[in-house]
């Protein structure tokens, strides 16, 4: 029988969040008429909103589930529930309010026990993590229904982004480009040198000098986006640590261009058909996590990308003459207006 109410928990980092919504959309697509809900992290849950397949959005942690669906454990309001992530407590959650569970194995017996589908984790890296998560939808009968990431900007949001470029940036300015200059900081093996990031930024200004560029990122990175903003004067504008998740999708959705190292903001930017530029640690290289059907998408890989590389390689081998020619392309190929 076909679900009529479907529950999707995916409690994740922004990148991972954005990576699962090919899984949901493949859900909706199998099953046009099921009303289909989304738990994630309290912090990063937003980056689902407006999705026009999503029901509703909320935020559930490994510290609250514990503490919810006991009410709902007798009539259970979801007919399926599809929990990504290894975490008891979610999965015990899902358990009480849903008829049937999907899951990967899990670490408990107990838990594997009581879902309705067990399906084998595959293993570290072997594909493209858009792939591995929609496994478990394959795993019902599911097929996929596009590789591509999903994010939705409302038109509030186009016009609160319109009026803020139209008020922090030169009326000459062009093209726009967005920069993310770092990852987070479990992750800052995959930062380019902010220093390449300065000399990218002056070669563009020598081809285009009224290009304009708009630093993204969060607070933690401010020693770097500061000194970035301190060499490029009043051709950048810096954002980072001043925006929301869904403040820093709406501007982005008006770029001309993006250069980014991988992390979240770069897999939200792979929403839009805008070029984007990307550099991936040869540890975690493009072929593994790199935007899936984008039309403009320009890949800068380290040089030693490949299953051998450790993450003591330092991006700093990635040349700014390998970015450049990528930028290069991606502006020739596709002009901005």
């Amino acid at each position: 029988m076909s679900p009529s109410t479907i529950l999707v928990i995916n409690v994740s980092r922004i990148g991972d969040t954005l990576l699962a919504t090919p899984a949901i959309r493949a859900l909706a697509a199998a099953w046009p008429e099921a009303a289909i809900d989304v738990l994630g992290h309290p912090n990063r849950i937003e980056v689902l909103q407006h999705l026009p397949f999503v029901r509703r959005v909320a935020a559930i942690s490994k510290q609250s589930a514990p503490f919810r669906g006991w009410l709902g454990s007798i009539t259970k309001p979801y007919d399926l529930a599809v929990v990504y992530g290894n975490d008891e407590a979610l999965v015990s959650y899902a358990l009480r309010v849903a008829k049937r569970v999907a899951a990967f194995r899990q670490a408990s017996a107990r838990i594997n026990a009581r879902l309705a589908l067990l399906v084998e984790p595959a293993a570290f890296q072997s594909d493209h993590a858009v792939p591995l998560l929609l496994r478990l939808p394959a795993a019902l009968g599911v097929p996929a229904a596009g590789w591509r990431l999903a994010y939705a900007v409302t038109d509030a949001e186009r016009v609160w982004a319109d009026t803020t470029l139209a008020r922090d940036l030169p009326s000459t300015a062009g093209p726009v480009v967005g920069l993310q200059v770092a990852s987070f900081p479990t992750k800052a093996y995959r930062d380019w040198p902010v220093e390449s990031f300065m000399e990218l930024c002056e070669r563009i200004r020598g081809h285009w000098p009224q290009a304009h560029f708009l630093i993204f990122g969060g607070g933690e990175e401010h020693q770097r986006t500061g000194a970035l903003k301190a060499r490029l004067g009043p051709a950048a504008t810096l954002y980072a640590g001043r925006l929301s998740l869904r403040q820093t999708g709406s501007l982005m959705s008006r770029l001309d261009l993006y250069i980014g190292v991988d992390t979240g903001p770069t897999h939200l930017m792979s929403a839009f058909d805008i070029p984007l530029v990307a550099l991936y640690h040869g540890f975690s290289r493009s072929e593994l996590i790199a935007p899936l059907e984008h039309p403009c998408f320009f890949a800068v890989d380290h040089p030693l990308a490949g299953p051998g590389c450790s993450t003591g390689a330092s991006m700093a081998d990635i040349s700014v003459d390998r970015v450049w020619q990528a930028v290069q392309q991606a502006l020739s190929k596709y002009p901005p207006p």
